[in-house]
Order: structure tokens, then sequence, then C-alpha cells
């Protein structure tokens, strides 16, 4: 069993990661950008990330490029162009100055606010079998052609409907 293990430690892909802390944006509005990238190539995800028309997203852009400076700068071998986002979050950070902020309210109240911050974080490495990922539309059409092959030739209709045994009683002429 502990032979397992090392192999499969051996195989493990090295990842790079980069971070951007106390970012001045809440981690709800990056969250829906870093799900959007997250599992794709770097290619792929700078190419979403240009036409997105989200605040987060030039954080992320930064933060993909960074990354890929540290796959090239600390390894020799590493290909950037085939690393994937293997890991990409956007957690909570502190509220700027730790203090509430006030906005005039009505009545003369006063009715505080937030100034939140988050900490993003991107992680990329280089796919361990070498595979390429699919896209969307080659994984459809396969499973499309898998589908087909597996189900009969005589397909099962769905029953027919049973006819009312109260047509005559208590109907309107």
């Amino acid at each position: 069993m502990p032979e397992s293990t090392k192999t499969g430690a051996a195989e493990a892909a090295k990842a790079y990661a980069a971070t951007h802390r106390y970012a001045r944006i809440t981690a709800r509005k990056a969250r829906l950008v870093a799900d959007l990238i997250r599992g794709r190539s770097v290619n792929d995800a700078l190419e979403v990330l240009q036409f997105q028309h989200k605040r987060a997203a030039s954080f992320y852009s930064k933060l993909v490029r960074s990354a890929m400076a540290n796959a090239g700068q600390t390894s020799d071998n590493v290909d950037v162009n085939r690393l994937v986002i293997t890991d990409c979050r956007a957690d909570d950070g502190p509220m700027l100055q730790n203090c509430m902020r006030f906005r005039p309210g009505p009545q003369g109240r006063a009715h505080p606010f937030k100034k939140l911050t988050s900490h993003l974080s991107v992680v990329v490495a280089e796919p361990a079998g070498g595979t390429r990922r699919r896209g969307k539309k080659a994984a459809a059409t396969e499973g499309a052609t898998t589908s087909t092959e597996t189900a009969p030739a005589s397909a099962k209709k769905a029953p027919k409907k049973k006819a009312s045994s109260k047509q005559g009683s208590g109907a309107k002429e």
C-alpha cells in the first residue's frame, strides 16, 4: 500500500500559485468570475476574462498571468501554454480599516455599511495525463452518440391516458 502512495505522489503535477490579498472587491462578486475560469486552460481563461464585463475579471486576469510567470520562472521544463487552472477561489477578507461606515438615512438616521475586501487566489498546474481538456461541443456530441448506441431501437412509449369514467355525470352543456 505505501508503494502506491509514493507513485501517486510522484505522478502529481507541481502546482504554481498566485494570490492577491486584501483585494478591494467583495468575495461574492469575485466568486462569479472565479467559477467561470476554474478548470479551464490558462489561454482559454484569459480569453474569457478579456471579454467579461465584471470588475473582478481584471483582478483574475492579472492573477492568471502572475501564476503563469511563476510557473515559467521556477521550472525550466514547464510549458506555460499547457497549464490548467486547478483551483480558483475568492475568500472573505477583513473590512476596510476594520470599521463600519455610515450613510445618511431617512429622518436624520444613519445607516451603516461595510467596505469589504477579499483574498483572491489562483493555482495552475500541468495536466497529469497529457490529455487536453475537451470543449463542451466535443463532450456533448460524444455523449449523444453513446446514449443512442445503448438505447434499443424500439424505445418505450408513454402509456396512453385512460378515459375518464365520469364523462356524462356533472358535465355542463
